[in-house]
């Protein structure tokens, strides 16, 4: 396995139309997982970080290692990071991308489906336990949008009191003066304290 090619595949999830959706490119017939070869002297998390660089306009996105998976019947050795990427980020020119509702994916080559749905599962633990949902949101956000980010990803109607009172006692967001306008009562905006531990209990945010 070690004479495999080296490569790195990417599974970056977004928030678009109050859905999750994940960002395939297009190879030949199929739509597929982004990836590339690992270059001579780069590490992994650098092979990451260009890839996405090239795929989407922000500096820095949050990803995380997920697996690796090689054998000689697949022909490389690919390790498998996840990324969550704002929904404000724009696709950038150059290759064939396009965001895809979780929900409503196009056939997927070889192990692609099973590397998709463990990344899912991933997403769902660690957003039980950490505060990796804030890199889905915008930097000013209400309770409102941070509840609805957070059923979206799960699937699940969470009870608001609970959840905004739990939210509120893990110290990891913070107020700011700014208020959301619109229809309805102005919301005050919150943002997520960066000095604050990202981890938190198992089911902590969650009843």
């Amino acid at each position: 396995m070690s004479d495999l090619p080296l490569l790195v595949n990417v599974v970056p999830f977004s928030l678009s139309e109050d859905r999750l959706q994940v960002l395939l490119a297009r190879q030949a017939a199929a739509w597929e997982l982004p990836g590339e070869p690992v270059l001579a002297g780069e590490s992994l998390e650098q092979a990451v970080a260009r890839l996405l660089a090239r795929l989407i306009d922000r500096r820095e996105t949050y990803f995380d290692q997920l697996y690796t998976y090689g054998s000689p019947q697949r022909g490389a050795v690919s390790v498998v990071y996840f990324a969550l990427v704002p929904a404000e980020a724009r696709l950038l020119p150059g290759r064939t991308v396009r965001w895809f509702p979780v929900a409503a994916l196009p056939d997927l080559p070889g192990d692609h489906p099973e590397i998709l749905a463990y990344a899912l599962r991933r997403l769902h633990y660690k957003l039980e336990y950490s505060a990796v949902g804030f890199q889905l949101l915008p930097a000013e956000f209400s309770l409102s949008e941070l509840q609805h980010t957070y059923e979206i990803i799960l699937g699940e109607a969470l009870d608001k009191r609970n959840f905004r009172r739990r939210m509120l006692q893990s110290g990891i967001i913070e107020s700011t003066p700014r208020l959301r306008t619109g229809e309805g009562r102005p919301a005050r905006l919150y943002r997520y304290r960066a000095d604050a531990v990202a981890e938190v209990k198992a089911r902590r945010l969650f009843p």
